[in-house]
């Protein structure tokens, strides 16, 4: 299985943008640990998200990002173990018709995608794996890419 290196979904005519609508379950973790994606290893450490999906899913997302992409749905409560929804964005993806690998990050996760499954961009060198069904359920094309 091939490891993707070097993509820029930016400049790829196959790929097109989505915006996800997904009320998610969220624990901060307290001390490092990994998490087994169906994609594939997910290591976090202190102060990271670990998200459960609308569609039982399980992943890690760091601290950071978190804060940048995700709002409580409770005003009050950021940072606490609680229900949060993505903040309205764009994110780059591409459906593949063959099984690959790509990190999640330079240096980061390897995660495996199987056919079918989207390669997703949330900027550039920041990479994620979404299986076929899951897609479908949380994302829409952007507006004006209907």
């Amino acid at each position: 299985m091939p490891i993707l290196t070097h993509i820029d979904l930016r400049t790829d005519p196959a790929a097109a943008p989505y915006q996800k609508h997904e009320v998610v379950q969220v624990a901060f973790a307290a001390a490092p640990g990994e998490l087994l994606s169906l994609e594939g290893p997910n290591r976090y450490q202190p102060g990271d998200a670990i998200v459960t999906g609308s569609t039982g899913d399980r992943w890690v997302v760091s601290r950071e990002r978190f804060d940048a992409r995700y709002e409580p749905l409770q005003a009050g409560t950021h940072g606490q173990d609680g229900a949060y929804r993505n903040k309205p964005g764009v994110v780059l993806a591409k459906r593949m018709d063959a099984a690959f690998s790509i990190a999640r990050s330079t240096g980061g996760d390897v995660l495996r995608g199987e056919p079918g499954d989207w390669l997703m961009q949330y900027a550039p060198g920041d990479y994620g794996i979404v299986q076929q069904a899951r897609f479908a359920q949380v994302y829409r094309p952007a507006a004006g890419n209907a």
